[in-house]
């Protein structure tokens, strides 16, 4: 039997965040799944954060420069939680002893609205 997708009125609501990130050494996608998880956890509690519908959806590496790495993502998470994740985010200032600068750049309804910002 085949599974049924379910309606537009029953699913989460999404929105993607456009994140901009500095650190001074360089990072996969993995390490940046790792620093928003943690993140979350610290600010909000686990409890919180499962309801956050987190994912890294894109990962892009911009530059290098001779003081960091410079990097774009696309995050989703659930439309209701977008302040906590933006604030965890903000608040992520160090990872595995590097200083790491994580600031959201833009905010969209769609993955496509969301690249026009990288």
């Amino acid at each position: 039997m085949k599974l049924k997708v379910l309606p537009p009125t029953l699913r989460k609501n999404n929105r993607y965040l456009t994140l901009d990130i500095k650190i001074t050494n360089p990072i996969v996608k993995d390490d940046l799944v790792t620093i928003i998880w943690d993140a979350c956890i610290r600010f909000k509690g686990e409890c919180e954060t499962s309801n956050f519908n987190l994912w890294v959806m894109k990962f892009y590496e911009i530059d290098a420069t001779d003081k960091y790495y410079h990097y774009k993502a696309i995050v989703r998470c659930q439309r209701d939680f977008v302040g906590e994740v933006r604030s965890s985010l903000a608040l992520a200032t160090r990872y595995d002893g590097n200083l790491i600068s994580i600031s959201t750049i833009g905010l969209s309804g769609t993955i496509k609205a969301s690249q026009k910002y990288i």
